[in-house]
């Protein structure tokens, strides 16, 4: 294997070996602390702009199976400790190697991806590049920012539908960068999902009479998102809506709250959030960077769930507007299923208007 580095902003370099694809990249550095799960991983529009780091050692072992694609690959890069070049699953149908090389992904491994995450939790998230040599100059590594315009590079290009075997509701789905659960847990609950483009309008949406509204996840800055934002505000109290991630903080944007960025955010399978109207805490899937800020709430807005670790804001409700957000991933995929009963909470209130 060709030897390559993984160079941070700070000047931190780590000598590692590459895989995938033949070619430099830089992004954002981020951690994911799922001990399975790569594939899917890989394959959320959520990472877009990001190098991904996996906590979890051995990273290939399984290797790549189509079905369990969440979406299009989006992430500039990845990091691994250990990379398993003779995958063993009767679902396997070509490495992780051969998968990153097709989708022009660069690779690193064998590096001390211990001591990086520690230095995230220590400093929080921080540029890097994968190089075949070090650069002289960091200033285009440290300058690197994601894209203001990433909906465009993840979101559906036109629109398209789903259909259940039995329909009984419709569900106009906001494509942020939706992953592919997304529809099919809809889907098994009677609704024909139709995808639009991020940015379609709240009257070009009203028109096709959905029965509800649902705002994906995805990846950037919630902020950058002004006009998602202006079409979100116009929709807000028309039809029931439920928002996921970056759905969940535009929302939140839209109905007068603030967002701020997190130290290192909360990638992983394993994140305990608490339901602050009822004694349960569950485990959650998550993937995020930016959260809504406790202190700056829409006045709409009741907080309904709290991330137990660090307090949070992990969900909204909206009681005047027909309207409930989560930022976690209740269709998991990878990770547990502890909240799929949302979406039930979502028929429910189609059924209820």
């Amino acid at each position: 294997m060709k030897k390559a580095y993984l160079v941070l902003s700070d000047g931190t370099v780590m000598e590692g070996k590459r895989f995938g694809a033949d070619t430099a990249c830089i992004g954002e550095l981020v951690f994911t602390t799922g001990m399975c799960g790569y594939i899917e991983t890989l394959s959320d529009p959520s990472y877009g702009g990001q190098i991904v780091m996996q906590t979890f050692p051995l990273i290939g072992n399984y290797g790549i199976i189509p079905d369990d694609f969440e979406g299009k690959p989006c992430l500039k890069g990845y990091a691994v400790r250990e990379y398993c070049d003779t995958p063993s699953n009767f679902r396997c149908e070509e490495t992780l190697d051969s998968y990153l090389k097709k989708m022009n992904i660069p690779g690193i491994c064998g590096i001390d991806t211990r001591e990086i995450t520690r230095k995230i939790r220590e400093y929080g998230v921080i540029n890097a590049g994968i190089f075949d040599e070090i650069p002289e100059d960091l200033s285009v590594i440290s300058s690197y920012r994601v894209s203001e315009n990433i909906l465009s590079e993840v979101s559906c290009r036109q629109i398209s539908e789903k259909r259940p075997d039995e329909e009984k509701y419709h569900v106009v789905l906001m494509d942020f960068g939706a992953k592919k659960n997304i529809s099919e847990e809809l889907r098994k609950r009677g609704c024909r999902v139709t995808a639009v483009p991020f940015d379609t309008s709240a009257e070009d949406i009203l028109a096709m009479n959905p029965d509800g509204i649902m705002l994906s996840n995805g990846p950037g800055d919630p902020a950058d998102n002004t006009g998602v934002i202006e079409q979100i505000a116009r929709l807000l109290g028309k039809k029931p809506m439920f928002g996921i991630c970056l759905g969940h903080q535009m929302t939140a944007l839209a109905a007068g709250g603030k967002t701020y960025k997190l130290k290192y955010g909360h990638r992983g399978a394993n994140q305990p959030v608490k339901d602050v109207l009822g004694q349960r805490t569950y485990i959650t899937t998550q993937n995020h960077g930016y959260a809504v800020d406790n202190d700056c709430l829409p006045e709409s807005a009741v907080i309904r769930y709290i991330n137990a670790n660090d307090g949070t804001c992990e969900g909204l409700d909206y009681p005047d507007l027909n309207c409930f957000t989560v930022q976690f991933h209740p269709e998991a995929c990878a990770g547990p299923k502890d909240t799929s009963f949302l979406f039930d909470r979502f028929i429910a209130m189609m059924e209820e208007d």
